[in-house]
């Protein structure tokens, strides 16, 4: 067995399969994550070692590089294997290393969706998600643009990212949504309730920076203690935590090195038992 199929699988949309430990894509490009990376054959090889691993899903989105992401990803798999989930995102622009700024408009997601298109060489994204709300633009408008893609062919699935509870459910009387992308992890479950829903509904749930452990993971603490027991690392401890967490949990770490992907990958095969996942819980 893989260690991703340790992991376990979930159903996206309903027809969608995927091992619940994905990969994602920001890492890959330049410092500040702008520009090429500085060794793109490294990052082919990254890409290459995902799937050779039996990751079967990939998060990149336009912002990442922008476009680098996208591209390296055609470069290193096209023609993309069966089974693979490549799952990008529009609604940010950049203007430099570090830089991020929303855009929700509906021309902009159009034309970020197009632009998708072309460099992933596809001429339909199996999931698309709106990278965040912008508050300049209604949200029910950059939804629907999502919604008028989707009618005309361009994607195939839906997602939202960066929501609150009152933004998924206004995102839901307008569209089927299928995955949720939020910021949690050990020290930041403040998408509790959001995760609830998803759990509840049986959306897709992608926790991002999922490695994040805080005080949790120094010396003496519950994350590094638990990673002695098991000889694991904080990290992996991190991800075994998010996958013992609900069914619908897909984490998707990214990483630019190859002995950390197998890392994060080797994690879906720690098994915490109920004493380490209570002290875990309790630890926020």
């Amino acid at each position: 067995m893989s260690a991703v199929a340790a992991g376990g699988s979930l159903t996206i949309g309903g027809d969608l399969a995927v091992h619940r430990l994905g990969f994602g894509a920001m890492r890959i490009v330049g410092p500040g994550v702008w520009g090429p990376p500085q060794d793109r054959d490294a990052m082919l090889a990254v890409l290459r070692r995902v799937i050779s691993l039996g990751v079967n899903l990939i998060d990149t989105a336009d912002s990442y590089g922008p476009q680098f992401s996208e591209q390296l990803i055609h470069d290193a798999l096209y023609p993309y294997p069966d089974g693979l989930l490549i799952a990008t995102k529009g609604g940010l622009t950049r203007s430099g290393p570090g830089q991020w700024a929303r855009n929700g408009r509906p021309e902009h997601l159009r034309a970020a969706c197009e632009r998708s298109l072309r460099d992933l060489r596809v001429e339909r994204i199996d999931l698309y998600q709106l990278h965040a709300p912008d508050p300049d633009v209604p949200y029910e408008e950059s939804v629907g643009a999502l919604a008028e893609l989707q009618g005309d062919g361009l994607i195939r699935h839906i997602g939202v990212s960066n929501v609150s509870l009152d933004q998924l459910e206004e995102a839901r009387s307008i569209v089927e949504v299928v995955t949720v992308q939020n910021r949690f992890n050990l020290i930041d479950r403040a998408s509790a309730d959001v995760l609830e829903l998803c759990e509840r509904d049986g959306l897709g749930f992608f926790p991002w920076f999922p490695l994040a452990a805080g005080e949790l993971a120094k010396p003496g603490g519950p994350v590094a203690e638990i990673a002695r027991a098991h000889d694991a690392t904080p990290g992996q401890v991190a991800l075994a935590w998010l996958l013992a967490r609900s069914p619908v949990m897909l984490p998707i770490p990214g990483t630019a090195s190859l002995a950390h992907l197998q890392e994060n990958v080797d994690a879906a095969d720690l098994v915490l038992d109920e004493p380490d996942l209570q002290q875990l819980d309790d630890a926020a």
